[in-house]
């Protein structure tokens, strides 16, 4: 009886860290993409530029979004 307890209790604690990364993921893909369209068609910044600056900024998307999951 116990084990199945504690099988669901780390169950139920997969599936919020299976969320807790998605959440980070999704908003390292839109902030990378927002920026990167943003630089390369709006700006008219060069491929490279345009590169660096999505990675840079999908980078504190990243880290901002893990901060407030962790909260």
């Amino acid at each position: 009886m116990k084990q199945d307890r504690a099988s669901r209790a780390a169950g139920q604690g997969s599936v919020g860290t299976m969320k807790h990364w998605r959440y980070i993921a999704l908003h390292t893909v839109a902030a990378a993409a927002f920026i990167f369209l943003l630089q390369r068609y709006a700006l008219s910044a060069t491929l490279e530029s345009s590169l660096l600056w999505a990675l840079t900024f999908g980078g504190c998307a990243a880290g901002l979004a893990y901060m407030q999951s962790n909260r």
